[in-house]
């Protein structure tokens, strides 16, 4: 594990633990930021842990009310809509949470938003020109006639552009509480479809649908208060107009300004949109996989696609929780970096796996003891069984999923996006190559060894690019390079 960078020291320097830590832009006193971070990730825990529970009862509930080929209609708009927006905009929620954290270390007023706002519109509007070329495809082909259900998949991913985008803002200047509320109210806006299916008011696919494109418009609505606290929080000798213009909807601050070149935020923004799209090959393509084999046999009437979905929910529902941890871990990570707290760093990390590493054993051990009557319980008998080695292995790739991540926003705020980028896309190509494969005959079991077998391999490689330190002085920070 590398240690902490130390300058070249002279006669005249004092000795380093004689130096005093740097203030933080609001004057925090020394150590003050890591306590900062703990608040920060338990108020965000809180938000995040109520989404997570949400956001299971919304495909819980749809999973009940819904017959087995509508349930897997919705299965699979999900995981597009998922899978497109992780790899189109959590790289600029990224960006954004890091640039933002690097800048308020170092001192610096005012955050660029130009270039990640560009890129953001950039890729929004490229979806859309494939989304709408490709409407015969996607509504025949996908979801079996259904134009409602395209159009939720177009409107949706449209509108989480502002939400991810806030979400970046938000988490950069560690306002977790608000963090929080905007994944609470998207949530919970979301499973009210499902509910209003459940006690009769709406029936249908498309009802319980809707949620997906309505659930990005209502998280918005904390944004208001993200520009009341602003006015509130101001810095002495900053004027509350210069920092209220850092507000996520701002795209017109000075350029000059700016120490984010449209190059290195876009190395940046691609280096993630790697790491995205092969996280999203990981918890959908097995879905995917297993719908398009589907499709080609008795179309998605078998309901399989549902059932493959169900089992990889123990996947989604711990990386909704442990999303605050990564969510508040990146700009706090950012921060260290920027000032050199190598000691601090490691500990952040090492804190974060040993939590992981419970959770996902306590996990296990559920799922291996009584996790099959657990799973039809909550989410209705799909005409499949579930093993219950085949769900406590999945549940110990959860971890190590989840512990990848955790050294993945490590690699990200030392400058490592590109390694980082490599490691998880050549698990998810081993991923995806043992899918196709008949190595195991039952599509589900496959889907489980396949899976644990990639996030393995993936924790390895990330460990391995963590050991290997900060990239180089040029490369490191958004003010320096990305």
């Amino acid at each position: 594990m590398a240690g902490p960078r130390t300058p070249e020291r002279t006669a005249t320097a004092p000795p380093p633990d004689s130096r005093p830590s740097a203030p933080s832009r609001n004057g925090d006193k020394p150590g003050s930021g890591q306590r900062s971070y703990a608040s920060g990730a338990r108020v965000l825990s809180i938000g995040i842990a109520s989404t997570g529970i949400f956001t299971f009862l919304y495909l819980a509930t749809a999973s009940h009310v819904l017959d087995p080929a509508s349930y897997s209609r919705i299965s699979l708009c999900w995981a597009i809509m998922f899978v497109i927006l992780s790899v189109i905009y959590r790289p600029i929620e990224q960006l954004l949470s890091r640039m933002i954290a690097d800048r308020r270390a170092r001192g610096l007023h005012g955050h660029p938003l130009r270039i990640p706002a560009l890129i953001q519109v950039t890729f929004a509007t490229l979806f859309l020109i494939v989304a709408l070329a490709m409407r015969p495809e996607i509504e025949q082909g996908i979801f079996d006639g259904s134009s409602a259900l395209y159009w939720i998949l177009v409107i949706g991913v449209l509108a989480y552009a502002a939400s991810y985008f806030a979400r970046g803002w938000l988490a950069g200047h560690q306002r977790f509480a608000l963090y929080g509320g905007l994944v609470f109210l998207e949530s919970t806006s979301r499973f009210m479809f499902a509910l209003a299916v459940a006690v009769g008011i709406a029936s249908g696919q498309a009802a319980v649908g809707l949620g997906m494109a309505v659930a990005p418009f209502a998280s918005l609505c904390v944004i208001p208060f993200a520009f009341s606290r602003l006015r509130v929080d101001a810095p002495a000798g900053v004027p509350v107009a210069d920092a209220a213009g850092e507000g996520p909807a701002h795209a017109e601050i000075e350029e000059a300004a700016a120490d984010l070149s449209l190059k290195r935020g876009t190395g940046f923004a691609v280096s993630v949109v790697g790491i995205m799209l092969a996280e999203q090959t990981l918890m959908n393509a097995g879905v995917l996989i297993v719908a398009a084999n589907a499709g080609s046999k008795a179309g998605l009437t078998v309901g399989i696609t549902g059932f493959v979905f169900n089992v990889l929910l123990i996947v989604r529902a711990p990386l909704q929780l442990f999303q605050a941890i990564q969510t508040s871990i990146l700009p706090h990570l950012a921060s260290l970096e920027a000032r050199e707290s190598a000691a601090e760093f490691h500990q952040a990390i090492r804190i974060t796996i040993k939590v992981i590493a419970a959770f996902a054993g306590a996990v296990a051990i559920g799922l291996l003891a009584i996790g099959p009557f657990v799973m039809t319980a909550l989410l209705g008998d799909k005409g499949f069984p579930y093993g219950r080695f085949g769900l406590a292995l999945v549940g110990i790739g959860m971890g190590l999923h989840l512990t990848a991540g955790t050294l993945n926003q490590a690699a990200l705020a030392r400058g490592r996006a590109p390694l980082a980028a490599v490691a998880w896309l050549s698990s998810a190509a081993l991923f995806v190559a043992f899918m196709l494969s008949d190595a195991i005959s039952n599509e589900v079991t496959r889907v489980e060894v396949s899976y644990f077998t990639a996030t393995l391999i993936l924790c390895g490689l990330l460990w391995a690019v963590y050991r290997r330190g900060p990239a180089p002085a040029p490369a490191r920070g958004v003010s320096g390079g990305v």
